[in-house]
C-alpha cells in the first residue's frame, strides 16, 4: 500500500519534472559530486529512454563539466565511435555499423548522439570523449586476437613472444567465436593447451606494459590498458565457458560484470561521466536473473564500481509505467507512479520510500523489462520514471 500523504507529504512531493533543473538539483543534493553517474535502462531498445539520456548528457556537459559517456557496448568497438567523434574521420553511416555492440547503433538516438558529440567537438577545444564499456562478448565471447595483438604491437623489446606465435596459438577465429559453447562447455577451446599458454603469455605482456609506461604517449597507455585488461578478461571467460560445473554461468555473468567494472573504473579516471546500460548491470545490490530453468545471480558492474568509488558512483534506476500493452497495477511502485502529473519525471528514493508501505510487487508480461523492486530504494541515488515507454523491438 501508498500513503498518499505521509506526515503531509503528498506522493508528488517525491518527484519533479526530469529536466535539466531537476538533474542539477539532483547532483546537489548527493554526498559528492560523482566521478560516475549511472542511469540506468529497465529495458533496452525503448526510444524515449534515449532521447531523455541525450537531452540529460547535453546539460551535463553544458552545465556540469561533463566530458565523458560511456555505454554497455563492446570496449574495442567504442574505440571507432571515440575516434570518429575526436577528428570526424570516415562516415557517421560506417561508425554506427561497426562502432557498437548488441545491435546498439541501428538505434536513432545512439545515432543523434555521436552526431552532437561530434558537433561539440568540432567548436570546443575541451573535447568530449565516447567508451564502451562492455566487453567484446555477450554469452559467448569473441576471439581475444585483436587485443592482444594490439597490445603487443604497442610494446618493445624484449617481447616474451613474437607476433607469429600469438598467430598460431589464436589460430582461426571461429574457434573462439562458436556461439554454441554457450551451452556446450565441451566446444569451447577455452581450457585447451593453446589457450592456457596465451593466457600465460597474456599476463606476461600486461607486466611488459607497466616496465614500459614512461615511453608511451598518453593515448597508447589508456589504449595499452585496455587491451590488456580486455585480452586477460577475454581469454578468462573463456576458460570458463569450457567449465562444465554447476557455478559456470553466475561465474561467467559475474566476470562480465566485473571487465565492465573495470573500464568504468579506468572511464572514473577522466570523469566525470555519465554511464548508460541496463539497471541490472549498474546497481548496488546484488543481480538476478533466470536463464531458462537455471537462476544466476551476481555483484553487477555497479555494485563493485560502487565498492572502489563509495560514494563518487551515483545511480538513477529507471522505470517505466506502461510498455506496450503491459501496464503496472495500481498497487504497485510504478502503478502510483503513473499517477504523477508528468510524463517523465525524477524521483526522490529517499522519500519516495517514506510513502511506500507496502507494495505488490509487479509481474511485467514483457520479458524483457525489469520492475523496480521497493526494497532496492535504499540501494538507489534516484529514479528516471517515464509514463509509457514505446518498444523499438
Amino acid at each position: 500500500m501508498f500513503n498518499d500523504t505521509v506526515e503531509g507529504m503528498d506522493i508528488k512531493d517525491t518527484a519533479r519534472p526530469l529536466d535539466g533543473a531537476g538533474v542539477s538539483a539532483f547532483l546537489r543534493s548527493l554526498p559528492a559530486e560523482p566521478l560516475l553517474l549511472g542511469l540506468g535502462e529497465a529495458r533496452h531498445f525503448v526510444a524515449e529512454l534515449g532521447e531523455l539520456r541525450n537531452e540529460i548528457f547535453r546539460h551535463l556537459v553544458e552545465h556540469e563539466g561533463y566530458r565523458s559517456f560511456a555505454i554497455e557496448s563492446d570496449c574495442l568497438r567504442g574505440l571507432v565511435v571515440d575516434d570518429y567523434i575526436a577528428t570526424g574521420a570516415g562516415t557517421l553511416d560506417d561508425v554506427m555499423e561497426r562502432g557498437f555492440s548488441h545491435r546498439f547503433g541501428t538505434i536513432p538516438a545512439n545515432r543523434e548522439l555521436v552526431r552532437w558529440m561530434r558537433a561539440y567537438n568540432e567548436e570546443h577545444d575541451e573535447k568530449l570523449r565516447f567508451f564502451g564499456f562492455d566487453g567484446p562478448l555477450e554469452y559467448w565471447a569473441e576471439s581475444p586476437r585483436q587485443a592482444l595483438t594490439a597490445l603487443h604491437a604497442l610494446l618493445d623489446d624484449p617481447l616474451p613472444c613474437t607476433m607469429e606465435t600469438l598467430d598460431e596459438l589464436l589460430g582461426p577465429d571461429d574457434r573462439w567465436t562458436n556461439e554454441a559453447t554457450v551451452m556446450d562447455p565441451s566446444q569451447s577451446i577455452g581450457q585447451s593447451a593453446d589457450a592456457r599458454r596465451l593466457r600465460l603469455l597474456a599476463d606476461d605482456l600486461v607486466a611488459l606494459l607497466d616496465t614500459q609506461l614512461p615511453r608511451l604517449s598518453a593515448e597508447d597507455r589508456e589504449r595499452a590498458a585496455l587491451y590488456g585488461r580486455t585480452a586477460v578478461g577475454l581469454l578468462r571467460y573463456h576458460h570458463w565457458l569450457a567449465d562444465a560445473s554447476p557455478a559456470r554461468m553466475a561465474r561467467l555473468t559475474g566476470l562480465r560484470d566485473a571487465m565492465m567494472a573495470a573500464n568504468l573504473r579506468a572511464v572514473a579516471e577522466r570523469g566525470p561521466a555519465l554511464v548508460f546500460c541496463h539497471n541490472l548491470h549498474l546497481q548496488r545490490v546484488r543481480s538476478s536473473m533466470r536463464l531458462g530453468d537455471l537462476p544466476v545471480e551476481w555483484w553487477s558492474a555497479g555494485a563493485i564500481t560502487g565498492a572502489h568509488l563509495g560514494d563518487r558512483y551515483a545511480f538513477l534506476f529507471s522505470a517505466f509505467g506502461t510498455v506496450g500493452d503491459d501496464t503496472p497495477p495500481p498497487d504497485t511502485v510504478e502503478g502510483v507512479l503513473s499517477a504523477l502529473p508528468w510524463d517523465h519525471a525524477l524521483i526522490d528514493t529517499r522519500r519516495l520510500a517514506e510513502a511506500v508501505t507496502e507494495s505488490a510487487p509487479r509481474v511485467s508480461h514483457d520479458f524483457a523489462y525489469f520492475p523496480l523492486d521497493p526494497a532496492q530504494l535504499g540501494m538507489i541515488d534516484g529514479v528516471v520514471f517515464l509514463k509509457e515507454a514505446v518498444r523499438l523491438d
